[in-house]
């Protein structure tokens, strides 16, 4: 197998493991990431003077000469599969997807071919310069498979390392168009009694608690005040349907992003999605509030109402500012149009 190799000396005041100095030192142009440099110590890539060292806890001096022995990428053990994707801009260093409903973003028990990650091995093909050593796309978040919309993937190293840093530091702009039961009004007293819920100015819906796996039900998230992970969302309004508002149309935004975040943290408050098989309960719509048509689309939605519209994050290579917005898909809409429809 062909393979470079990478050569730097060890700069000044060294942090005191071997895997934090390297990282500082290593040149841009190698495009490793501190994951891809760990791997490679453990692995026995890494000579210091002439040594081969595989403890990422040693000790390295200023001034040594590191080694770093690179393998080419090898291919990915999932096979690519020629599935139409919705590109919405693509580089040498990333690609941005508006994923539909129904496709798993990467393989796994119960799914596994076609997914996002089959598809993009086939459409980038020669274009994934490898992420930690294997042709594969970088993944650094998800949306579940029944959510549609807007997904950013590397295609190398050194952009999966930039991107992974701005989801950790919660820099990335997501928002979300979501078909809520009833309206999260900051003038219902209900909701400013529910613990976890809250209102900014502008009547925006901030909810935040602590989210981990079910106790029962480990395909579940649940809502906890101690223990678990951090979760913040706001919602705000965009428009309510039926008399009175007995379904609302929402933009959701993300201050952390943990799994089924949204849709968990909606169903809290008591305002579940529309289709949600997981959060939500159908709910019995009176033919005073919807017309029949509305009712009959609610009803028979068969997905949660949920779609990722604004992505932004600034280019991890060239560090410009890019943003992207993807229109409500059309199933989303036809339940919308339907809603809309008058009382007869």
């Amino acid at each position: 197998m062909a393979s470079r190799r990478i050569e730097f000396v060890i700069a000044g005041n060294p942090p005191k493991r071997l895997d934090k100095a390297i990282a500082r030192d290593v040149p841009e142009a190698a495009t490793l990431s501190r994951t891809r440099l760990a791997r490679l110590i453990e692995d026995g890539g890494v000579q210091i003077d002439g040594a081969v060292v595989t403890d990422a806890k040693a000790k390295v001096a200023e001034g040594a000469l590191v080694v770093i022995q690179v393998e080419e990428a090898e291919e990915s053990h999932i096979g690519p599969e020629d599935i139409p994707l919705d590109v919405v801009f693509e580089d040498a260093d990333l690609i941005v997807i508006n994923k539909p409903a129904g496709m798993v973003v990467h393989p796994a028990p119960g799914s596994p071919s076609g997914t996002l990650v089959n598809a993009l091995l086939h459409h980038c093909g020669d274009d994934l310069s490898g992420v930690g050593g294997v042709k594969r796309p970088g993944i650094v978040h998800r949306i579940d498979k029944e959510t549609s919309g807007l997904l950013v993937v590397a295609k190398s190293d050194v952009a999966h390392q930039g991107l992974a840093a701005q989801f950790e530091r919660h820099t990335v702009e997501r928002y979300y168009r979501a078909l809520c039961y009833g309206t999260p009004d900051g003038n219902d007293p209900r909701l400013r009694g529910i613990r976890g819920a809250s209102f900014e100015p502008g009547h925006i819906l901030k909810i935040t608690t602590q989210l981990a796996r079910h106790k029962t039900d480990r395909q579940r998230q649940a809502v906890l005040f101690e223990g678990g992970r951090h979760a913040i969302t706001r919602a705000r309004i965009v428009e309510a349907f039926g008399t009175p508002g007995v379904v609302a149309l929402v933009e959701c935004w993300l201050e952390t992003g943990r799994t089924h975040q949204i849709r968990v943290h909606m169903a809290h408050v008591g305002h579940g999605l529309v289709g949600d098989p997981t959060y939500g309960s159908k709910r019995k719509l009176s033919p005073k509030s919807l017309s029949a048509e509305g009712r009959a689309a609610v009803d028979g939605f068969a997905r949660q109402a949920l779609h990722a519209a604004v992505l932004g994050f600034d280019h991890p290579v060239t560090g410009a500012a890019l943003r992207f917005e993807a229109p409500i898909p059309q199933d989303m809409q036809r339940l919308m149009d339907a809603l809309r429809r008058p009382i007869t």
